[in-house]
């Protein structure tokens, strides 16, 4: 009699395990690279129309990029309300704030005279070969005014709305295209007041403050859906770039894009890490936590669209608390910006001063530091670093016609500048945590970015501490001054 044999215990089935997100987004970069080569070596159709693979990548990163952007509004509104009823109660939020933005101004300082030393160095404006005929105003400025419209809220949402005609070459009307845009500097503003008024409600205000959680994590969890993502919008968004553009453009504002690079290079690589090191911080831990944010930002362009990994990765990885980083990390996102408000806009000025042939003083640097660390904000909600070069154009007296010799490799540059303004967005908070005693420093110390995707169910209130006092139980930040 024979008898077959079965395992008393049923294995585990093994899954499939998928590179790290970090390893994702190299392998959708170089595929795009290829893809964008592929797509330039194809060139335009014979109606001189974009071929189907540049319309098949443009489509890819347009669509991702959009459904990050869709979720960003109510993100910043219910992650704001939710961080300022988080701190409730703590003794040290005001001087959270403080730090914050000092910090901030101290390091977009720092980057601003790294961009007039290599403008004043490597002379981009004398050594281009554009032609002057190429010069243009763009179609969108900025100025002082912008700033004070952008902290007035239009409407409950901070939703903006715009029209235009779609003409054939013969100028007859085919129709209209319509597009809602955002605001994220009115949003925070929004949030801001409402999460205040919640707190004076006082228990009144439960409900809505239990509900803003609610909805809160269901919009993280669709985020983190389309985060996945961000490999496929990798590829089609660097594909994109290479076949509109090309490199060819590199050839004739050569320096400019070295000097620019240099720049963010210096700013990411040796500043950061200095003030890493002076605050007893490991430069590598640091690098390897910040990451995956850093990375997307440089493929997405988009500080914005970056904002959920960068909050993520603040909190998760570095060991940042996470009622102090969904309020950083936010307002960073629009105000702390060392690429595009910065390095970029101070070699900008610089190369086209030296292009039309002004001279520029010692008052006209102050100027740009100024506008570098203070009009940042002017640009909330708006898109690239255009408006943020015509506010200091304006400023100095410059012509606006400059900014045209420029568009043709913003998009190239546009890509590093975001790096840096993300990377920056995470280190304030790991400095102003340090230096406030409340930075996890065995989360930092075990940085990783492997379990980006996982559920985060940790208690809002795991940063807080209770102290007793009179038998009264208050809330504070673990290692809050008091």
């Amino acid at each position: 009699m024979s008898s077959t044999s079965s395992p008393t215990a049923t294995e585990p089935k093994r899954r499939l395990r998928l590179p790290s997100f970090s390893a994702q987004i190299l392998i959708g970069l170089v595929i795009g690279v290829l893809a964008g080569w592929a797509a330039l070596e194809i060139g335009p159709t014979a109606a001189g129309e974009d071929n189907w693979l540049t319309v098949t990548l443009t489509t890819i990163g347009g669509s991702f990029v959009s459904l990050l952007k869709a979720v960003v509004p109510p993100l910043v509104f219910t992650a704001i309300v939710a961080s300022i009823a988080n701190l409730r109660g703590v003794a040290n939020g005001a001087r959270l704030a403080g730090q914050t933005l000092l910090w901030f101004a101290i390091t977009a300082l720092v980057a601003v005279a790294i961009g007039i030393g290599l403008g004043l160095v490597l002379q981009p404006g004398a050594n281009a070969a554009v032609d002057a005929a190429d010069a243009a105003e763009p179609s969108r400025t900025g100025s002082w005014l912008d700033f004070l419209q952008g902290l007035i809220p239009g409407n409950f949402l901070g939703l903006g709305a715009s029209s235009s005609l779609r003409t054939d070459d013969a100028g007859a009307v085919l129709g209209v295209d319509t597009g809602v845009s955002f605001n994220v500097l009115q949003i925070i503003v929004l949030a801001l007041a409402v999460g205040i008024a919640a707190l004076r409600s006082g228990k009144k205000a439960e409900p809505f403050l239990a509900f803003n959680k609610s909805l809160l994590k269901i919009i993280q969890t669709v985020l983190w859906w389309i985060i996945r993502l961000a490999p496929l919008g990798t590829l089609g968004l660097v594909g994109r770039a290479i076949a509109t553009y090309g490199w060819s453009s590199l050839g004739n504002l050569g320096t400019f894009a070295v000097a620019v690079y240099v720049g963010l290079a210096l700013v990411l690589f040796v500043v950061y890490p200095v003030l890493l090191r002076a605050h007893g911080l490991s430069i590598g831990r640091y690098f390897k936590g910040a990451w995956p944010a850093i990375e997307l930002a440089f493929v997405s362009r988009s500080s914005i669209g970056t904002l959920p990994v960068t909050e993520r990765v603040t909190h998760r990885n570095l060991g940042v608390p996470r009622a102090y980083a969904s309020f950083a990390v936010p307002l960073g996102s629009t105000t702390k910006m060392d690429g595009c408000a910065a390095i970029y806009p101070a070699i900008a000025a610089i190369f086209v001063a030296q292009f039309f042939g002004v001279d520029l003083g010692v008052t006209d640097y102050l100027l740009i530091a100024f506008v570098s660390v203070v009009g940042s904000a002017a640009t909330a909600g708006l898109t690239g670093a255009t408006v943020m070069l015509t506010l200091t154009l304006s400023t100095l007296g410059l012509p606006l016609e400059g900014v045209g010799l420029l568009l043709a490799i913003d998009p190239i540059l546009d890509m590093g500048r975001t790096a840096v303004n993300v990377a920056g967005q995470v280190l304030v908070p790991v400095i102003v945590a340090k230096r406030e005693n409340i930075l996890d420093l065995d989360k930092y110390a075990s940085a990783d970015a492997e379990d980006l995707f996982e559920d985060d169910d940790e208690d809002e209130t795991e940063a807080a501490g209770i102290t007793a006092a009179d038998g009264a139980a208050t809330p504070v930040l673990a290692g809050s001054r008091q």
